[in-house]
């Protein structure tokens, strides 16, 4: 292997790039990742987005035709982030094609204030799906309870979609349940199943971030949340996808919803800076990486097998020993939902504020 990245990919990773601008779309630097680093897709934010669009210069000529076309800020903002996404779904069409559509995706989400709201969701989906004109796109949905019947019609629409703001693997089961009722409406309106894809973005290391502040500093289970919900969440994922209702839709084509572990960048500079993907290999998910994890990745990231699939048993001991420290798990996933929502809130008035500026500029 070239690099270890390529590792990865040979223990059934996939790996994607956390990250998008137009930038990286003209100067060629996503299409260096797709060549040189195993990348085979995409997701972004609306903190990404927001990101771009204040650090690139490039948008600029974008930002004037809109004007001159009377967009309002909010249709710029859909313009110039689906175009993005449009042109990465054709960069990556050769690995959607060659991979029969599991990889080669890019992600957009919906606006973050829909959260709560289940039929604004599905009506801003149904939209961006028909705008970007592109079947390797997957519309980001999160997690949130209003987000469950969401995701099920817009699955149900026929439209791949990216689930995210995972952090429980209570919540995961109902993700998947969700899926499984959109696949099967699907079926019932004669669509075809084997052309809808998606993935659930189950968040690392904001767990490890939110619990270890709750632990003593010289606690041994620091650093341990994290992994062990994610080997949790594989083996849920195990028990759903191999039950008859899964099996009965498999046979007709469906794909499983493959888990995705998102938010791997670690945040404690104690930690090895490949944690979150090292200790997360099993075959059949993906890993989307900030850039600068991904590169570490590449540069002495070590693969040793399956570090996923046999291990929940040691990962329910994780969350006994932290709930006899007194660390009120669920009031954790709670926070972290809620706080992941805001965080997306908060990222896209920051893209509104920057477009308006640019469009009152030009």
């Amino acid at each position: 292997m070239s690099n270890p990245l390529e590792a990865l990919s040979q223990a059934g990773v996939s790996v994607w790039l956390d990250d998008l601008s137009r930038e990286r779309l003209e100067t060629g630097s996503l299409k260096q990742l797709i060549d040189t680093h195993s990348v085979v897709g995409v997701t972004t934010n609306p903190t990404i987005f927001a990101n771009a669009l204040a650090q690139g210069e490039r948008y600029l000529p974008a930002v004037r035709q809109l004007v001159a076309d009377g967009a309002s800020v909010d249709a710029a903002i859909e313009s110039l982030t689906t175009d993005d996404v449009r042109q990465a779904c054709e960069l990556f069409a050769e690995v959607f094609e060659r991979t029969n559509g599991v990889d080669g995706r890019v992600s957009i989400e919906v606006e973050p204030s829909l959260a709560h709201d289940s039929e604004g969701t599905i009506v801003a989906a149904k939209r961006i799906w028909e705008k970007l004109e592109k079947p390797n796109a997957l519309i980001k949905i999160p997690a949130t309870h209003e987000g469950l019947p969401a995701i099920a019609a817009t699955i149900a629409a026929g439209i791949s979609v990216n689930v995210t703001l995972i952090f429980s693997v209570e919540r995961y089961r109902e993700v998947m349940d969700a899926y499984l009722f959109g696949l099967e409406q699907a079926l019932a309106e004669g669509r075809d199943l084997s052309q809808i894809q998606s993935v659930a973005s189950f968040f690392i290391s904001r767990l490890d971030s939110a619990i270890d502040g709750q632990l003593p500093a010289d606690s041994p289970l620091r650093g341990t949340a994290a992994v062990a919900n994610a080997q949790l969440a594989y083996e849920a994922f195990e028990e759903v996808f191999s039950s008859e209702r899964a099996k009965t839709l498999l046979a007709q084509g469906a794909n499983v919803q493959r888990p995705l572990w998102a938010s791997t960048g670690v945040k404690d500079p104690s930690y090895p800076d490949t944690k979150y993907v090292t200790d997360l290999v099993v075959a059949g998910s993906v890993n989307t990486m900030p850039e600068p994890t991904l590169l570490a990745m590449a540069d002495h990231g070590a693969v040793s097998g399956d570090t996923v699939s046999a291990n929940a048993d040691a990962a329910r001991a994780v969350f006994v020993s932290l709930r006899a420290e007194g660390i009120d798990i669920d009031a954790v996933f709670a926070g972290l939902e809620s706080d992941g929502v805001a965080k997306f809130i908060t990222s896209w008035d920051e893209l509104v504020a920057t477009v308006a500026t640019q469009m009152g500029s030009v």
